[in-house]
This record gives C-alpha cells, structure tokens and sequence, in this order.
C-alpha cells in the first residue's frame, strides 16, 4: 500500500492540546504536546504525533524501537557513542531498541511517531 504525501498534510493541523514541559528537557525549556492516534489491542504498538518546542533532551528506548516520520522542523540525535545525524522535513528517523541519546530541536519539530514495545 502506498500513502500519498497530501496524507501527511493533515499530521500538520492535528491540534495536540495545550503543550507541556519536557520532564527530560536538559536546555532550553522545551514544551512538548502529544496526541495518540492508534494502539494495537495488545498494547505494543502505538502511532501518534509530537510536537517540541526548541532545545534540547535525553531518549530512552531500553524498552521500545520507534520509527519516525519528520513532518516539520530540524533536529540532530546525537548517540552515546558521540555520533550525530541531522533530519528534517520529510525524513524518516527509526531507532533501534536500546538506542539511548539525546536529541537537539533546532526548530519547532512535529513527527509522526510509531512506538514498538517489548
């Protein structure tokens, strides 16, 4: 099955309620706003979309993966292992289980987000 990218548009005008502090922001005071959009009935797997203000924080994902499509903004995730790889607009980003790091907003970012747990 192939998406058409006018499907995307719409992950751009979801309204994600009133944003939030990041509880693992390190710098910039970083608000973030998130909407589920679908959990699978056993609870593994979930799709929604996040939004985050610039700045930067730390990522877990010791007990999940997560694959994620970059529907506006610029960021740099940065490994433990003291790489760093750019995305934007348009880009798919997927993080295996185990990945930890940190990621830097550069501007304000929204993604499609795919959680895959344990």
């Amino acid at each position: 099955m192939m998406i058409r990218f006018e499907n995307f548009e719409q992950l751009a005008q979801i309204d994600l309620g009133s944003p939030e502090p990041k509880p693992t922001s390190v710098e910039g005071n970083q608000l973030e706003a998130a909407k589920k959009l679908w959990t699978s009935p056993d609870g593994k797997v979930e799709v929604g979309v996040w939004e985050c203000t610039p700045g930067r924080f730390t990522a877990n994902r010791e007990n999940n993966s997560e694959i994620c499509h970059i529907v506006s903004g610029r960021v740099s995730l940065h490994d433990l292992d003291g790489r760093t790889r750019d995305f934007q607009e348009g880009e798919l980003v997927v993080l295996p289980i185990g990945w930890r790091g940190e990621w830097t907003i550069h501007k304000k970012t929204r993604k499609l987000y795919m959680l895959q747990f344990k």
